[in-house]
């Protein structure tokens, strides 16, 4: 488990006396100090285990500092970063380097390639930077690479692929550690966009296998909706609102969040159970049922064969119910907004 609280990063000449500052004056509201800039504003979060945690928003947000912050990468200036219990804060150079060679593995937008080596070396890269003898750690890359759909490939050079190859390398690369936690900075960004959907399928394909706490960088919100099981939306380095992506349909806290989901693809981001209603029995009389996960795309055809409401059932129990009617009143809504 990742838990980040009060994290802040202020750049600047003096950043801990800027914090002191901000800190002493935080009731007045004053979150300013002279000659500093504050790219993440005292953010709290925390990562479940085998959870893809999206966090998104525009350039500048502080997102890509943010997410630097968890392995210091960039020094954060206050706060506390547990992974798996330990203060990534406290930790010395050695066990900061056992974190980032063994426990955490980060992908960039720029695929971050060695360019006069094959596949298969780039891929075994992080194994041989921990020692692992050159038959085994090409074995494992040998996995990797098969893994992530790039079996014959192992022996071109990175120019010789294309982008959307190249980041699946890059992919590759980093689950041949075997880490607990990904770390993505806009890692698909600088793809085109039937590449870009097509590795948003591959990372859904492996995350499905794997199940590898996440945290994920973007600033599309289609994308973050795609891939998140929970989304954050920063904005001037805060946290704005976070939720699961219906949560954030349905409940927008703000009009800035309320501007990114306006044109969100309401079909396949509600479920059954987020549009349903309640029944005293919790179903409906005619024995049909539906998953509360199911989405609204794939709920529709089943209410097309029939007038009669379905039950609408959670861990094996009724929760609700939901017709036509549900599906129209989320349909009015997505106009409406």
């Amino acid at each position: 488990m990742l838990v980040c609280t009060a994290v802040w990063k202020i750049f600047g000449p003096a950043p801990e006396k800027a914090y002191a500052a901000i800190a002493a004056e935080a009731a007045t509201g004053k979150l300013a100090y002279p000659d500093h800039v504050i790219a993440v504003r005292d953010v709290s979060f925390e990562v479940r285990k085998g959870e893809t945690f999206v966090v998104m928003g525009l350039s500048g947000s502080g997102k890509s500092t943010l997410v630097r912050c968890l392995t210091r990468l960039t020094e954060p200036t206050a706060g506390e970063i547990l992974i798996e219990g330990q203060d990534v804060r406290r930790m010395n150079d050695e066990a900061l380097r056992n974190l980032r060679r063994h426990k955490v593995s980060m992908v960039f937008q720029n695929f971050g390639l060695l360019p006069h080596w094959r596949v298969l070396d780039n891929v075994a890269y992080g194994l041989e930077v921990c020692g692992v003898d050159k038959r085994e750690r090409h074995a494992r890359a040998m996995q990797m690479i098969e893994l992530v759909g790039l079996k014959g490939w192992e022996h071109k050079y990175p120019r010789q692929l294309s982008g959307g190859m190249q980041q699946r390398v890059g992919l590759a690369r980093a689950l041949a550690v075997n880490p607990d936690i990904l770390l993505f900075d806009e890692p698909f960004s600088a793809l085109d966009p039937l590449i870009r959907r097509e590795m948003q399928d591959e990372l859904l394909r492996l995350q499905s296998t794997l199940h590898k706490t996440s945290v994920f960088i973007t600033h599309d919100f289609a994308e973050a909706l795609k891939i998140g099981d929970r989304i954050a939306i920063m904005k001037d380095g805060r946290f704005v609102q976070v939720g699961a992506p219906q949560e954030l349909v349905l409940q927008p806290k703000d009009d800035y969040v309320r501007a990114f989901v306006k044109d969100a693809p309401r079909a396949k981001v509600l479920t059954a159970g987020a549009i349903m209603q309640r029944s005293p029995s919790g179903s409906a009389p005619n024995g049909r049922t539906v998953a509360a996960d199911v989405h609204l795309e794939a709920l529709l055809p089943m209410l097309a064969e029939s007038d009669v409401p379905l039950t609408v059932v959670r861990d094996g129990a009724p929760v609700g119910i939901v017709d036509r009617a549900c599906v129209i009143r989320a349909l009015i809504d997505e106009q409406a907004n």
